[in-house]
This record gives C-alpha cells, sequence and structure tokens, in this order.
C-alpha cells in the first residue's frame, strides 16, 4: 500500500484509544462519543475514528 493510502486508513479504535489521541480521560471520551460532540462512529460495541477527523476537528475548536 502507499503511504497516502495507509494515512487514509489510520483509525483509532476503542474510547481509551480515542482518549489518547484527544487527551482526555475514558469516560471525558464516553461522554463526547455519546453526544455525538466528537467525529466518530460506533461498530457494534465499539467506537472507532480516524486519526486526521480527531485532529482536525480540535484544530477547528482551538481557532
Amino acid at each position: 500500500m502507499s503511504k497516502a493510502v495507509d494515512a487514509e486508513f489510520d483509525l483509532v479504535w476503542g474510547i481509551s484509544g480515542i482518549a489518547k489521541v484527544i487527551g482526555r480521560t475514558d469516560r471525558q471520551t464516553y461522554g463526547m462519543l455519546a453526544s455525538g460532540a466528537l467525529p466518530a462512529r460506533q461498530i457494534g460495541h465499539r467506537w472507532v475514528a480516524k486519526r486526521e477527523a480527531l485532529e482536525r476537528f480540535f484544530d477547528e475548536v482551538a481557532a
């Protein structure tokens, strides 16, 4: 796979993984996910988000 394709599929799985990326606790992250505040989707019982979407979301919030 090319690096562009690898970047496209840079997914973060689970509340703990997402929390680590955004610098929040699992509990804070769950609240943000459940309320729809974060750009993520629930697949079965697990949450998944694109790392790039999370970074872009927080860049926009900070601006």
